[in-house]
């Protein structure tokens, strides 16, 4: 279902030969970086050649340049070639990974959106909503958004050419990319890693609408979208029987509580620790033997094969709400 009153916008609309038009002026400095990278590319590599012509001409076979036979020894000049190729990689690599952070750690208040890669279409759900909808992605401008995406089946790659943004959407795992639009228009969604027949053809939209546009959007699919998946997730705890061993109150049970498990440190039985994400609630479902929490004893059965995907993710933005 799309929103209404969004402009149309290509990679072939408003950009020019080398990019599609920047959509978020965070981003900017990607592209200065490539830019920078390429004007200094151009002038060593005219300078080498134009030594190398003159020394060429000047050193050809018959000319009556002096050739001494002692090897001369020039420390400034090893200095210089070793000194400004490294001064010059190291700026590139802090630039590069400056932005890099830039682009991989969201902000705090982020909406969050679920996306599903499958053969070969994007799923995009949003869970306190429950809508869900298929190769449309609608988001509020001047907004910061945080896509929670997994894949169904092979590896995909969400590419957002517009914001400079791209990453893998991996099986059995949950991976997340940050945006944030600074203006209203439709942009093109892109798989760009190669995932069969369709790959070409598994293609999205991205609309950039105004907040009371987006509000109303949700309003009306969430009259026929299906259940929000924290309602679900609630649901799965109770018909799996997860209360038996797993407390939402903070209370001790056979398996540590649920209660403010999202976001928290666990320490394991190995002496290892880790950051209670997506990825841990995931593993924690399908493979809870890997990581048993200290203190406990690893009596948890898998639900490999039990839960449908929308299940999983439904138990996760259940648990990531118990605070």
């Amino acid at each position: 279902m799309a929103p209404p009153l969004v402009t149309n916008e290509s990679l072939m609309h408003l950009g020019d030969l080398w990019f599609p038009t920047l959509a978020e002026k965070a981003m900017g400095g990607v592209d200065l970086l490539y830019w920078g990278i390429f004007w200094v590319s151009v002038g060593l590599g005219a300078a080498i050649f134009g030594v190398a012509v003159y020394l060429g001409m000047k050193y050809r076979r018959g000319s009556a340049a002096a050739r001494p036979e002692s090897e001369h020894q020039g420390m400034a000049m090893e200095v210089a070639w070793t000194v400004i190729p490294l001064v010059l990689v190291l700026s590139v690599f802090v630039w590069s990974f400056l932005d890099h952070l830039r682009s991989v750690v969201p902000p705090a208040d982020a909406y969050e959106v679920r996306v599903l890669g499958k053969k070969w279409f994007w799923q995009f759900e949003y869970p306190q909503a429950g809508v869900t909808a298929i190769n449309d992605l609608v988001v509020p401008v001047n907004r910061n958004i945080k896509l929670n995406m997994s894949s169904e089946d092979v590896i995909h790659s969400f590419f957002l050419p517009n914001f400079r943004r791209k990453k893998d959407v991996l099986p059995n795992r949950t991976t997340s990319l940050w945006f944030h639009a600074d203006r209203e228009g439709k942009y093109q969604i892109f798989c760009a890693e190669y995932c069969g027949d369709g790959h070409s053809v598994m293609l999205g939209n991205l609309l950039v609408v105004s907040q009371e546009a987006f509000d109303q959007y949700l309003a009306k699919a969430s009259a026929t979208s299906d259940e929000p998946l924290p309602q679900l997730g609630k649901k799965l705890y109770q018909s799996k029987a997860c209360f038996t061993c797993h407390t939402v109150d903070g209370s001790a049970g056979t398996g540590p509580s649920l209660l403010g498990l999202y976001g928290k440190k666990r320490r394991f039985a190995d002496g290892s620790s880790l950051d209670a994400d997506e990825n841990y609630l995931r593993e924690s479902l399908l493979v809870p033997a890997a990581r048993v929490v200290q203190g406990f004893q690893p009596v948890m059965p898998t639900y490999q094969g039990l839960l449908k995907e929308r299940e999983i993710t439904a138990m996760i933005e259940y648990l990531k709400g118990l605070k």
